[in-house]
């Protein structure tokens, strides 16, 4: 009786490893993984000790070797070979998890900024504490402002997985006083903390001056007005660069939906 306890027929083997009948009717076929014991009723049963096997191949799979590979390794395995195939897939698994580690992140960023846009209005200047931030540049080389062109280019430049985590620009005060607006200093891109390496400019923490512009990038001569005169009737001392970004591109259907935001630092002594 306990013998027979052991044996399992494909239905129950398939609802134990939470696997489709088909599949295993398909690795018996290839012979890849059969059932161990013929009955006298001609029925074939899996023995309970195949749950190892099994698993194995599954976790085979799950690493994206071939079936081809996985055949290999079950009905001639090879040490040597295995180990080697060990340490590739492990790198390969590494960058699986950077790669999940980025997407997360972007995630992360559209939650926060989407939850910003239900916040803001209009032309609404605020001040802001912001940490620091390591952004990857480029230079700023067009002599318009279509969007075509500067995603275009941003594409040309940049791997999906940087451009992803979002694309802002950034115009040094002087160019925005006399009004260079044709003339921004470059393109920008958050980078990822364990990414982190030479020509990535930082962006300081600290107070910084935020602007909201919903609408055309035309209207922001408007808006560094508005704050300008905000900064002046409190003292305030702005330097460096204005940052802009879109923190709704991902969503809009309309430039009349786009919000964008700008940041200027506040001096401090620090500074």
């Amino acid at each position: 009786m306990k013998k027979e306890m052991i044996k399992l027929t494909i239905a129950q083997f398939a609802k134990l490893h939470n696997v489709n009948k088909r599949t295993l009717h398909y690795y018996d076929h290839i012979g890849l993984f059969s059932p161990a014991y013929k009955g006298e009723n001609g029925y074939r049963y899996y023995d309970y000790s195949q749950s190892i096997d099994f698993e194995f191949i599954r976790m085979l799979k799950e690493i994206n070797l071939s079936i081809e590979e996985i055949k290999q390794f079950v009905h001639s395995f090879d040490e040597e070979d295995f180990l080697q195939t060990i340490v590739y897939k492990q790198k390969d698994i590494d960058e699986e998890i950077k790669k999940l580690k980025r997407v997360k992140a972007v995630l992360a960023q559209k939650q926060e900024q989407l939850l910003l846009c239900r916040q803001i209005t209009d032309m609404e200047i605020q001040m802001v504490e912001q940490k620091a931030e390591y952004l990857r540049t480029v230079p700023y080389q067009f002599e318009d402002d279509d969007f075509m062109n500067v995603f275009q280019y941003v594409q040309d430049t940049w791997a999906p997985e940087q451009y992803r985590a979002g694309v802002g620009s950034y115009i040094s005060l002087e160019k925005v006083k006399t009004k260079q607006f044709d003339k921004y200093d470059g393109l920008y891109s958050p980078v990822m903390k364990s990414e982190r390496k030479e020509n990535v400019m930082i962006k300081p923490s600290g107070l910084y001056l935020c602007g909201y512009l919903e609408g055309p990038w035309g209207r922001l001569p408007a808006l560094y007005e508005k704050m300008f005169d905000y900064a002046d009737k409190r003292q305030l001392h702005l330097t460096g660069y204005a940052f802009e970004r879109g923190i709704n591109d991902f969503t809009i259907a309309s430039e009349d939906e786009y919000i964008t935001q700008v940041a200027i630092k506040i001096k401090d002594a620090s500074d």
